[in-house]
């Protein structure tokens, strides 16, 4: 079990990595040498910014996102993609391009959940 989370967990950094790079590439502004290594710590440094601070901004977001609907929970998520970019050295976006920058994760995100099954399904 723990392995399959571990192997889970690496093909999720390898998505978010690459997720990291079409980003970065089309919708920031970055100093930082274009290298592979550094699209690796990105995509490992998003990967944790969703799994330890994204679950407790949206327990302290749910009445707003209850109250709208669901649509605050963008806002979450556009939040991650920005204190990912602030995170990372040398990396700077617009408001828009952190708003595009989420929108394309999301999107990559849903196209790869629908095409590897999950890994708690048997």
């Amino acid at each position: 079990m723990i392995k399959k989370q571990f192997l889970f967990f690496l093909l999720r950094w390898g998505i978010s990595s690459l997720a990291m790079w079409v980003c970065i590439s089309l919708f920031a502004v970055s100093d930082s040498p274009h290298n592979t290594w550094f699209f690796v710590i990105a995509g490992l440094v998003f990967s944790l910014v969703n799994s330890f601070i994204k679950p407790l901004a949206t327990m302290m977001a749910l009445p707003l996102i209850i109250f709208t609907m669901g649509i605050f929970s963008l806002i979450v998520n556009i939040g991650m993609v920005a204190l990912t970019f602030w995170l990372l050295p040398g990396v700077h976006a617009d408001f828009w391009g952190v708003v595009l920058s989420s929108i394309a994760i999301s999107l990559i995100n849903s196209l790869v959940n629908l095409l590897i099954p999950s890994y708690n399904k048997k």
